[in-house]
């Protein structure tokens, strides 16, 4: 493959500025939710890796959520830093977003030298407990990006994160990933008049953002019986653009294939700060012309970057395997993701094994330890989830829930989505995804590639490429929007089921929502 122009000034750039700051990989350090068939865990601080036994760490990793406790094969930790080492890229974080930059920037130019060092192991993060749904939509606001892009880069921009669906499938099939990838669409579904007002306003923004009939429509009663059985539905609309994947196996296997192309993996090290051309850990330091940082809600985690962020929890509960005849009453056709239009929203996905697996908001953090293992369980939300099962999928009520777990978003001041490079200073970054990142992940990937590489390529152009969120307010301003966000739309979900009308006091919520 001939070398694209601007890679050879990547080369030898040692005197190149990057700004003093501490960080860590994308990894959490929290202790996670028991299972019943696993010992108690060994929480280790996020400051500090204190050498623990091999087992116990593998129980550790298996106990994050119900994809990384069904992997195959092993666990255990790839080798650590050991020592002093140079690069030419050095990407701090395991997780989607480092894991795609690195294999994209090794396929794109094979002779790179890049180093990717994760605390934990990869995939250990929300890359390996999330929903998984590979979708199409934007990551943020409309508003926010039509005021960098106008509204052809807001066009632009779905139509990518369209085609990203389909580019995470072709790289899975490439790479021999067997991550359950099945593209069967998204189905959203209102039960109420206020769930149906917001979806129908959904439908508007896809066409005033450029979707078109063939790529989000409204279903009528029969199109939606044929995709799965759900009581009281008032309307549903369906996205061709969207895929289940057991997000776990994914990061898992884009590891195993950065590898395979040459990217050099450390696990279990701790980053503790960034200098100029450097990423300095208390084994040794990586020394790197450029220095990616791909750490996601746990930025709020560095000096300096507190309030970068709104650490929010998204929640999940999986059922036991299901028969094949509660699958046929149920009617739910494999593959398909199915949401629905509550302000604390469900998602769920009907799995390779076929247990039901479903997600929703509605764990607030406090101010004492934004980021902790305490919130990766809650009761009301499990509760709640449960619910939602049985009121939803009635023929699954009786099931029993095997796995409950949990972890962080992060959430930028104005819900959307960075990709940022420095040329001057050869530092960059990518986040804020507000728990819909598997498809930006990958965007952000290819974007970063390209940014590194000095190409003018569509991507860069997105109206995401450069954007900056502001600040969030100071605690404890943002701690209080956060308990305001998750209790007041709770609440007025809970009204709105219960007098079918719309409740008002969302509009307390607004300063703090997406801009529209």
């Amino acid at each position: 493959m001939g070398m694209p122009r601007g890679v050879w000034r990547i080369r030898n750039l040692r005197g190149s500025q990057i700004p003093s700051e501490p960080c860590k990989p994308e990894a959490c350090k929290s202790a996670g939710p028991p299972l019943t068939s696993h010992p108690r865990l060994i929480p280790i601080r996020a400051s500090k890796l204190r050498p623990v036994a091999a087992t116990d760490l593998v129980s550790r990793y298996r106990q994050r959520s119900l994809w990384l406790d069904q992997l195959p094969g092993s666990l255990e930790p790839r080798a650590s830093l050991p020592g002093d080492v140079d690069c030419d890229v050095a990407i701090v974080g395991g997780g989607f977003t480092g894991l795609w930059t690195a294999y994209y920037l090794k396929r794109e130019q094979p002779d790179l030298r890049v180093t990717l060092i994760e605390r934990e192991i990869a995939g250990f993060g929300p890359s390996g407990r999330n929903g998984g749904w590979a979708s199409s939509g934007l990551a943020g606001s409309a508003a926010v990006y039509r005021r960098n892009g106008g509204d052809d880069g807001v066009r632009r921009g779905l139509a990518e994160t369209q085609r990203t669906v389909d580019e995470i499938g072709r790289v899975a099939s490439e790479e021999n990933i067997d991550c359950g990838f099945l593209k069967s669409g998204a189905l959203f579904v209102a039960t109420t008049e206020p769930q149906y007002q917001r979806l129908m306003e959904s439908l508007e923004d896809y066409r005033a953002n450029g979707a078109g009939e063939d790529e989000v429509r409204l279903l009528d009663p029969e199109e939606l019986e044929a995709m799965v059985h759900i009581p009281d539905v008032r309307g549903a609309t369906f996205s061709e653009h969207c895929a289940r994947i057991d997000p776990a196996r994914l990061a898992r296997g884009l590891a195993e294939a950065c590898e395979r192309r040459g990217v050099t993996i450390y696990e279990r090290t701790a980053a503790e700060r960034l200098t100029p051309g450097a990423v300095h850990c208390a084994a040794g330091t990586v020394r790197a012309d450029i220095v990616l940082r791909a750490t996601e809600s746990y930025t709020t985690q560095l000096p300096g970057q507190k309030l970068k962020y709104l650490p929010l929890y998204s929640l999940m509960i999986a059922t036991e395997p299901l028969s094949d005849a509660v699958w046929e009453e149920l009617g739910w056709r494999d593959g398909l993701l199915i949401g629905d239009r509550h302000h604390l929203f469900f998602y769920a996905q009907r799995t390779t094994d076929g247990r039901i697996a479903i997600g929703g908001r509605g764990a607030p953090y406090d101010l004492r330890d934004p980021i902790s293992e305490r919130y990766e369980q809650n009761a009301d939300v499990r509760e709640r989830l449960v619910r939602t099962i049985q009121r939803h999928f009635p023929a699954a009520a009786s099931a029993e829930i095997t796995h409950h777990w949990g972890g962080p978003l992060g959430v930028p001041r104005d819900w959307s989505m960075s990709v940022v490079y420095d040329p001057a200073r050869k530092v960059g970054w990518a986040g804020g995804y507000t728990g819909h990142g598997v498809g930006p992940s990958n965007i952000s990937g290819r974007t970063l590639t390209d940014l590194v590489l000095g190409r003018k390529t569509e991507l860069v152009s997105l109206p995401w490429v450069g954007h900056r969120s502001r600040k969030w307010e100071p605690e404890p301003f943002r701690f209080l929007a956060s308990r305001a966000i998750v209790g007041i739309l709770g609440s007025a979900d809970h009204r709105e089921d219960e007098t079918d009308r719309a409740a008002l006091r969302t509009k307390l919520v607004a300063p703090f929502m997406p801009p529209h």
